[in-house]
């Protein structure tokens, strides 16, 4: 077994761990700041009931 590939590969696998690191914390602070986008939107307006207001008239122009 050559030990330079030994090495290398030991390399490649730490730098893997780290980027999934890195990746998982990038993710988190990005779900922090939608949670935060999320919260700060103001609350809906309540719409009318429908019912109070459709057929409630007719309209006969023609």
């Amino acid at each position: 077994m050559n030990i330079s590939s030994a090495v290398s590969t030991s390399q490649v696998q730490t730098q893997d761990g780290v980027s999934v690191a890195m990746l998982r914390k990038t993710l988190d602070q990005q779900q922090a700041v939608a949670t935060q986008m999320i919260a700060s939107l103001p609350q809906p307006v309540a719409a009318p009931d429908p019912a109070a207001t459709v057929g409630r008239s007719v309209d006969t122009y023609a």
